[in-house]
């Protein structure tokens, strides 16, 4: 099997880092370009959807927030692609669910092969195999590599 696209998504962890550090090096030893790939998460409805919590101006600088923290992830994570000379590209996208962001994208962008960390910034429920780890292992149209 040869791998010519690899989508990598990453959330600036340090397990996530190390995830996108391998697949630069996987893509530079099979000629193969990269896609990095970050989801930023809906904010839940309790919080923005009523305005009676937080008021909009707080909404704006948390969206704005968020929006410059993709932003540094994807930039940090190019460099190192750039740095090993691999092509590569990058698309942020905002989704409810970040399995189904990266399951959605592995098949729009035509990645065959998904490297990611086995679990990233989700606390307790990554103490094992993360659970957005576990979904996109058991949905993916294409092989996933697991980085722990």
């Amino acid at each position: 099997m040869t791998f010519h696209h690899l989508l990598v998504p990453t959330d600036g962890s340090e397990l996530s880092s190390q995830a996108v550090a391998q697949a630069v090096e996987l893509a530079g030893a099979i000629g193969a370009r990269l896609t990095l790939f970050h989801v930023q998460t809906n904010f839940p409805i309790s919080l923005v959807g009523v305005g009676e919590l937080v008021d909009p101006h707080t909404v704006d600088t948390l969206v704005k927030a968020a929006r410059a923290r993709a932003e540094q992830i994807l930039t940090e994570a190019g460099a190192m692609a750039e740095a090993a000379a691999v092509p590569w590209g990058r698309e942020t996208v905002v989704h409810a669910l970040p399995h189904g962001a990266i399951l959605e994208a592995a098949g729009r962008l035509g990645a065959d092969l998904i490297v990611m960390a086995s679990h990233g910034r989700r606390g307790l429920e990554g103490v094992l195999l993360g659970s957005e780890t576990q979904r996109v292992l058991s949905q993916s149209p294409c092989p996933v590599l697991v980085v722990r």
